[in-house]
């Protein structure tokens, strides 16, 4: 019998793959996140299922240089913060807790500091 532990990241790695995916086509859902999630899941729960992923065009064409170089393109970081901003300006906006809104506006400056600090810009490859 398998390990269901091996099982349960497994299943996890296809959730959050699937999740990504959807990031793709929808501009409000980060894809990146779901797919480092779904890469880390797969590791972890099947060595042939991440072989398989890391093989994909999505992989490759979001996630490759991040892993190889911790770098990003312009593109990627803006389409991982900006939905992400919005996201966090709307729970902004529902909130009336001043130091909750305080914790959003640090979260989002975070964001950026961390993206543009931490993770170099690179040129899109031809």
């Amino acid at each position: 019998m398998k390990n269901p532990i091996k099982i349960i990241w497994m299943a996890a790695g296809v959730v959050f793959l699937v999740i990504g995916a959807v990031g793709v086509a929808l501009p409000v859902l980060p894809t990146t996140p779901f797919l480092l999630l779904a890469s880390f899941c797969l590791a972890k729960g099947s060595r042939r299922l991440h072989e398989w992923f890391v093989g994909t065009k999505l992989y490759q064409n979001h996630l490759d240089s991040f892993v190889r170089n911790r770098a990003m393109t312009l593109k990627t970081k803006l389409g991982i913060l900006f939905p992400a901003s919005a996201m966090l300006l709307l729970a902004f906006a529902a909130m009336q807790n001043v130091y909750g809104r305080g914790f959003i506006l640090f979260l989002i400056l975070f964001k950026y500091i961390y993206f543009f600090t931490c993770i170099r810009t690179i040129r899109k490859e031809a």
